[in-house]
């Protein structure tokens, strides 16, 4: 449209060349039987020329004009409108270590009590939950085979010993047979120096006497043996006896009884049957698998806190009493061991909770919000502002995971200012107008 009227206004102005043209040629002499216009008539005409003019510039230029305020006021209005999201600052998190793991409580001494005797359960003193306390009768075992075993064993005693004495009469009848053939021996031995006897009779006598002795040497082993069989037979009898004392089943230390296997009349065998098991609750202890990262926060001695969901608001004070100084190659994990006091007893073998350990780092890690992170296909980011209000999305590397809040390892810089919130509407080069707090819209 401004282009027709552009060009309606350039063939009125050729128009008035020539109507001026044909003015000056009249001057020269018109020629004869020409019209020539008035005054009138031609200021009429420049009049015209002129309103066209001037209407040419109101109906092209100024709508033009207006337009490119337009333009600029929209532009400028856009600027005015760039979206307004909320930022932080990147920073370290506190010295103290909020190191928060799982763990499982156990008793401090836990024991399986067997029996030490074949036969029948014949009283069952304790049940299931009875506090007991070191060498309290738990249960009275009826093993009439043992009773029999003992007077056969002692009857056996009584054999050997008679056998012994037998022999260690046997000996003193050798040596007094050795003694009497030794002054035979002698005496003849001098009767045959004064050659009252013949050699014969001297050598005779000799050679008794050498029997004599080998026969009471004889005796005597005899005798050592006898000896050393009564005192197996002895040993028999006490072993017999001792297990005879395992009839009578009785707790090993102080404690509580968590398992109750057996009846009355049950059939029970020697080291098979588990009559019941005890467990030392006074003091608890829990073992608590430390990640790598952490290990060096942990020592001995160290306080911990220890929480149960059934006991919400509460928390209970233990210390860590050792340590494996050495990860597992598997899951890269130290095993800590804490322990607890129960001297209230409320705390339970077997209940699981989470143990806080409370420690100072050196180095304080870098720490963003959860909701500030941006995972995808090529990894972890965050969506740094520059000083202009361009965004930039850096990729970084995550270290632990705090639920809240994930530790940054690599890639960002205290201080940095990122997007609290970044979703999917964080863009590389987005321009955006940073606010903190309460100053970014909903």
């Amino acid at each position: 449209m401004n282009e027709n009227r552009e060009a309606q206004l350039q063939r009125e102005i050729e128009e008035l060349k020539r109507q001026l043209g044909g003015q000056q040629n009249a001057h020269m002499g018109p020629p004869k039987g020409v019209w020539k216009p008035s005054s009138l008539t031609i200021m009429a005409c420049v009049f015209g020329a002129v309103v066209v003019l001037v209407g040419a510039f109101v109906a092209g230029y100024i709508p033009l004009v207006k337009q490119d305020a337009l333009v600029r006021a929209e532009s400028q209005q856009r600027e005015k409108e760039l979206p307004r999201i909320e930022v932080l600052r990147v920073g370290r998190s506190n010295d103290e270590s909020a190191l928060k793991l799982p763990g499982t409580l156990q008793a401090m001494t836990e024991a399986p009590i067997l029996a030490r005797a074949d036969g029948y359960l014949k009283r069952r003193l304790v049940d299931l939950g009875d506090r007991v306390t070191a060498g309290q009768v738990l249960a009275e075992i009826d093993a009439p085979e043992v009773d029999q075993q003992i007077r056969q064993a002692e009857a056996a005693v009584d054999q050997v010993q008679a056998a012994a004495e037998q022999a260690e009469a046997a000996l003193v009848q050798g040596k007094a047979n050795r003694d009497l053939a030794k002054r035979t021996a002698d005496r003849f031995s001098s009767l045959a120096a004064e050659g009252i006897v013949s050699p014969q009779d001297n050598d005779q006598y000799q050679a008794q006497l050498t029997a004599q002795n080998a026969s009471v040497q004889a005796l005597e082993k005899a005798v050592s043996a006898q000896r050393s069989g009564l005192a197996a037979a002895k040993a028999n009898v006490a072993r017999l006896q001792e297990v005879q004392g395992y009839r009578i089943v009785k707790a090993p230390f102080d404690g509580v009884v968590i398992l109750r296997n057996v009846d009355v009349g049950a059939l029970v065998s020697t080291g098979n049957t588990l009559l019941y098991r005890i467990a030392q609750i006074g003091t608890l202890r829990t073992y608590v698998n430390v990640p790598q990262n952490d290990a060096g926060a942990v020592h001995v001695g160290q306080a911990a806190e220890l929480r149960f969901e059934n006991f919400p608001g509460q928390h209970f004070t233990g210390k860590v009493m050792r340590m494996a100084n050495a990860l597992d190659p598997t899951t890269r994990t130290m095993l800590v061991e804490v322990d607890i006091s129960n001297d209230r007893g409320i705390l339970y073998p077997g209940m699981y909770g989470e143990v806080d350990f409370n420690s100072v780092r050196r180095n304080q890690p870098l720490v963003v919000p959860a909701q500030a992170l941006l995972v995808r296909a090529d990894g972890a980011q965050v969506a740094i502002v520059k000083p202009d209000g361009t965004v930039h999305l850096q990729k970084i590397t995550v270290g632990r995971d705090f639920g809240d809040r994930v530790e940054v390892v690599q890639g960002l810089n205290e201080g940095a200012t990122i997007l609290a919130t970044a979703g999917d509407a964080a863009q590389e080069g987005l321009k955006v107008e940073p606010v903190t707090g309460a100053e970014a819209r909903p």
